[in-house]
């Protein structure tokens, strides 16, 4: 409970609900792990362990074989456990069956994978800065206390045109810090602690070439949280009502994910955003409609224009339910960065 008993005395560091993010991923961990009967085994096990005896295949195409390390300073026992307790996608892993993973964007060699990653880091550092910088101009949303994007004053046409900017600096500035946040990872795991480059795939898979929402959430949007959102929704779903209620369960977990981490604002609930995420069950339902009754799949132009139409109209309610308490007044990095320093930021 310490994400939502403690308080950050200084309101731009409010921003920092993802410590509530991370007491609910690791309570889904804690769950899948004590009640795995079999343990937490890497492909090809049969016990922790012990490998399968050569030439039993794997049916699953989508499983990720194990990868060889460098130079095993730490022991292979020791490093299992880590990688266990930090792994989200489960590559190599047997939960990890069925995630998407994108092709690999950097050499695979490792010193040459090393400064490619840092350039990487460097790049989205920068563009979180300014994108960051960029929201706090905006009257009320750049404040930490928050305010509506939808500024009442300005005639309709501005209003919604403003309110696009926001949402796109905003989704904008949330890809770029998963990608600052990975690349930091990466560095540390693959230059300290000797994991392999090939265990390091992409976060996203070009999240807006997405044309159906059911490519965007399986295979273009990170798949980071996609067990998370199982065990505690999916899972439980599948049990009281098949497939369709585990369907329905992991968007109602995500929805609620979300929303819960952001309570530790200070700023109450607003379960626009659970409604966002919630509804994407019924979505994903009706693109299997449209396949049953027209013999085609959601996709090509049309598909990316109904993609965009969620992404960039419906999700605004989610953004401005976000910002209203705060969010695009908090401080995302916090040491000296060159467009904080030049762009004035706005506080009102």
């Amino acid at each position: 409970m310490c994400p939502y008993r403690f308080v950050w005395t200084i309101p731009e560091l409010n921003v920092y609900w993802g410590q509530c993010l991370l007491a609910a991923v690791t309570i889904a961990k804690s769950v899948e792990y004590a009640f795995n009967k079999e343990g937490m085994l890497k492909v090809g096990e049969t016990r922790p362990g012990e490998m399968k005896v050569k030439g039993k295949g794997v049916a699953n195409g989508q499983i990720h074989p194990a990868v060889r390390r460098g130079n095993h300073y730490i022991p292979s026992g020791l490093y299992d456990a880590i990688e266990l307790m930090h792994t989200l996608r489960g590559l190599q892993w047997k939960f990890g069956r069925g995630v998407h993973i994108p092709k690999p964007t950097r050499p695979l060699e490792r010193d040459k994978f090393l400064q490619a990653t840092l350039v990487s880091f460097i790049q989205n550092c920068l563009l979180v800065d300014f994108l960051e910088s960029a929201i706090k101009l905006f009257p009320g949303v750049g404040s930490p206390m928050g305010g509506s994007m939808f500024y009442p004053d300005l005639q309709p046409f501005w209003r919604y045109t403003v309110s696009t900017l926001i949402h796109m600096l905003t989704g904008s500035a949330i890809l770029s810090g998963f990608g600052m946040v990975y690349d930091l990872v990466t560095l540390i795991a693959v230059g300290c602690f000797d994991s392999s480059p090939s265990s390091w795939p992409p976060v996203t898979d070009h999240p807006w070439c997405a044309d159906s929402m059911h490519a965007l959430w399986s295979k273009h949007w990170h798949q980071l949280l996609r067990q998370t959102f199982l065990v505690l929704g999916g899972y439980p779903g599948k049990w009281l009502a098949g497939d369709l209620g585990m369907l329905f369960g992991t968007f109602i977990a995500s929805g609620l994910f979300h929303e819960c981490a952001m309570y530790s604002m200070g700023r109450g609930f607003d379960h626009t955003v659970s409604l966002f995420f919630t509804m994407q069950g019924p979505i994903l339902v009706l693109e299997r409609v449209w396949r049953k009754v027209t013999g085609r799949r959601v996709g090509g132009l049309f598909g990316r224009l109904w993609v965009y139409s969620i992404l960039f109209l419906w999700a605004q309610l989610m953004v401005n339910a976000w910002h209203r308490r705060g969010l695009g007044g908090g401080m995302v990095i916090t040491i000296p960065q060159p467009c904080q320093a030049a762009i004035p930021s706005n506080r009102a």
